[in-house]
């Protein structure tokens, strides 16, 4: 049965609890609880490839079936209408879909479009495309805006996804690898401004990332998984250290502060399999 909507509350809290979800019948998230996300807030999913990163992400974005709970303030999403639970979550894949024939602008205003408020003033198109254009010129892509998708490489795709993201405004932002395809200069870029818009807009931002060094930096929160399950959470000093990188990746590594406080994670060697176990 579809839950009904509540009204959409602008500073709640998402919380995870007793999720589980999975493919064909096979188990892949076991009833997992996440710590609280609050809002302005940036969190990393950090764990080895097929630790079930990407399925939680989607369960979360309710694009996968799901049992238990994930309540943003009042409101149950599980058994929301896909409509409404995009009111309130958007999801950035890895990748955009091939073979779209829309410029980039255009396919930012379509995003846009398909979370409109009902407010006539906010959506007229005049008004739609100020938005668009802004939100390109934020993300540093605004001269790509009259080009192909076709046309664009990776790199450049995977920031239009981020633009068509961030252009909804969400309440809780998933972002799937979204440095994934950048270089070093956007990667950055990308992890400044999702951390700025968090802050300013009250959204809560939830991203799996691989570079652990970058996700030290940028993330208020780290949720460490392995096989489907939760290992380590909280803030990056508490969840990466060289106890859980043994656990979780099967590595030998030290993790230190620099001169301006910042972890640095070095890694020295591989663990053979049983010492990673224990």
């Amino acid at each position: 049965m579809t839950a009904v909507a509540a009204p959409i509350e602008r500073d709640a809290a998402l919380k995870v609890r007793g999720l589980a979800t999975g493919y064909r019948g096979r188990p892949i998230i076991a009833g997992v609880d996440l710590p609280e996300f609050r809002p302005g807030e940036v969190h990393s999913l950090l764990g080895p490839n097929a630790a079930g990163k990407s399925t939680l992400m989607r369960a979360l974005a309710g694009l996968q079936p799901a049992t238990g709970s994930v309540r943003l303030g009042a409101q149950e999403l599980i058994g929301l209408s896909l409509a409404e639970h995009a009111k309130r979550v958007t999801y950035m894949p890895q990748t955009l879909p091939q073979g779209v024939a829309l410029s980039v602008l255009e396919s930012v205003l379509g995003a846009l479009r398909a979370s409109s408020t009902g407010d006539p003033a906010r959506d007229t198109h005049a008004a739609s495309e100020q938005r668009a254009v802004a939100i390109l010129e934020r993300v540093g892509i605004l001269h790509l805006a009259l080009e192909g998708l076709d046309r664009l490489s990776g790199g450049q795709r995977q920031l239009v996804a981020l633009a068509q993201s961030l252009v909804r405004e969400p309440r809780v932002l998933l972002l799937d690898e979204p440095i994934s395809a950048l270089d070093l200069h956007h990667q950055l870029r990308v992890m400044r401004l999702v951390h700025e818009l968090a802050r300013e807009r009250g959204m809560i931002a939830i991203m799996v990332l691989h570079d652990l060094q970058i996700a030290a930096r940028w993330s208020d929160g780290i949720v460490m998984l392995a096989q489907g399950a939760i290992v380590a959470t909280g803030t990056p000093v508490q969840a990466i250290t060289a106890e859980t990188l043994a656990r979780v990746y099967g590595v030998q590594a030290r993790v230190e502060h620099c001169s301006r406080g910042s972890l640095q994670i070095m890694v020295d060697d591989v663990l053979h399999a049983e010492s990673a176990a224990a």
